[in-house]
């Protein structure tokens, strides 16, 4: 008898050969990938405290774009910690970051309504941004919080020294205010920067320039590579040496304009200020390169052309100031095709009224235009400058000398020209 074969059972092979694929999927190209549980990930979980230290660091080494990123990072890690929007807050400001920082100022007031230092900054923040009621109304919220906050109180202080110089706001003697607050503020915070500050600032607008410039220092001791800091310095330096008749105040006083230029590109003020302590000690040369570079920042601010078209007319290059103060009083456009709209007398909403070089640029062009014969044009802005600048005793001066030299041009009989 013959033996009968077994049957195939294909369905058992099938399935087995499904496995042996799956075995070997998984071995060549699973495995290799998987981390082990016996084996640390190779990148840590990272404290989010150290964000904060890291950030803090950073911008005590005067790297302020880098702290701030640090600080986003740490608020995206921990975004209830009220501590990180305060400080985050406090760095954009010396950043000039004004709008961000009052964003996050107000983001801590959200967590905690009641603390102290977050009313502070937002009131430091709002008195950037000219809000000066809004300001005090936070500097009182936090200082009834917590008296003893040094940078409350120095915080109070440049705001009622804002009030001060623009004369503006809701005091009516804000400087024996600010005076007082300064004092307050070194002696609660003596170790702060913002202190040292605010104390160096009063000094400086009540005119004790030399007291001033010693704060400025013990302010740039905490932090050197802040730049509106600088440029306070030197202007104390400037003013000290136009009050002391030291021109090698000047020298001071560019040296500290370029850091803040350094610590701040975009900033045209470093430049502009430069040119005018160059001005001062009549280095014409040199005060028209830092007016240009000014201009190269900001190139399509009518005032910083009439700045360096005030410079070149005392270098009598008057071809090139003429272009550069017309382009100032009444508008036109830069070389890439950018609109450079024409300054007032009035002013305009980056530039005060009051601001004497306004009045300058006028007189000296229309001085200009009167010395070239170009009395259609010198007279209409003679009558301009007596309309609105009355008060100012130069403007009105130089106002009548551009009339009496068309006045003599007109009587001049011109020569009969050659055939």
């Amino acid at each position: 008898m013959r033996r009968q074969r077994p049957r195939v059972n294909w369905f058992f092979i099938a399935v087995v050969i499904v496995l042996i694929a799956i075995v070997t999927y998984v071995d060549r190209f699973v495995l290799p990938t998987a981390a082990s549980p016996f084996i640390p990930t190779p990148t840590a979980t990272r404290d989010p405290e150290s964000y904060a230290t890291q950030a803090e660091s950073l911008f005590n080494e005067g790297k302020i774009p880098q702290a701030i990123d640090t600080y986003l990072e740490a608020i995206r890690v921990n975004p209830d910690d009220q501590a990180l929007y305060i400080s985050l807050a406090r760095v954009q400001i010396f950043a000039g970051r004004y709008d961000e920082a009052l964003i996050n100022a107000e983001n801590s007031l959200l967590l905690n309504p009641d603390n102290s230092m977050a009313h502070a900054v937002r009131s430091w923040a709002l008195t950037q941004k000219g809000d000066f009621q809004g300001a005090d109304d936070s500097a009182n919220t936090a200082l009834q919080l917590d008296p003893n906050n040094g940078p409350a109180h120095a915080y109070k202080a440049f705001l009622y020294g804002r009030m001060f110089e623009t004369n503006e706001g809701p005091s009516i003697d804000p400087i024996q205010v600010a005076i007082e607050e300064s004092n307050v503020a070194i002696s609660l915070a003596p170790n702060s920067l913002e202190a040292h500050w605010a104390r160096a600032y009063i000094l400086l607008i009540t005119g004790n320039y030399e007291e001033a410039i010693q704060q400025y220092k013990q302010a740039i001791n905490s932090n050197g590579q802040i730049s509106e800091i600088h440029l306070q310095l030197g202007t104390a330096y400037r003013a000290l040496g136009v009050v002391s008749g030291d021109s090698s105040q000047t020298n001071d006083a560019i040296q500290e304009y370029t850091s803040a230029n350094t610590y701040n590109p975009p900033d045209f003020r470093p430049e502009l200020y430069s040119s005018r302590a160059l001005a001062g000690i009549a280095e014409w040369d040199k005060a028209i390169q830092y007016a240009e570079s000014a201009v190269r920042d900001a190139p399509t601010d009518p005032y910083l052309h009439g700045n360096w078209g005030f410079m070149l007319y005392k270098k009598f290059e008057w071809p090139a100031a003429a272009e550069q103060l017309a382009l100032a009083i009444y508008g036109g456009s830069t070389e890439d095709g950018e609109a450079i709209l024409p300054l007032p007398p009035t002013g305009n909403d980056t530039w005060s009224a009051d601001d004497p070089w306004i009045a300058s640029y006028y007189y000296v062009y229309a001085l200009l235009l009167a010395q070239t014969d170009r009395c259609g044009e010198a007279l209409p802005l003679t009558q301009t400058i007596l309309d609105y600048f009355r008060a100012d005793e130069n403007a009105v001066y130089n106002a009548g000398q551009a009339q009496d030299l068309c006045a003599g041009s007109a009587q001049t009989t011109s020569p009969t020209p050659t055939p």
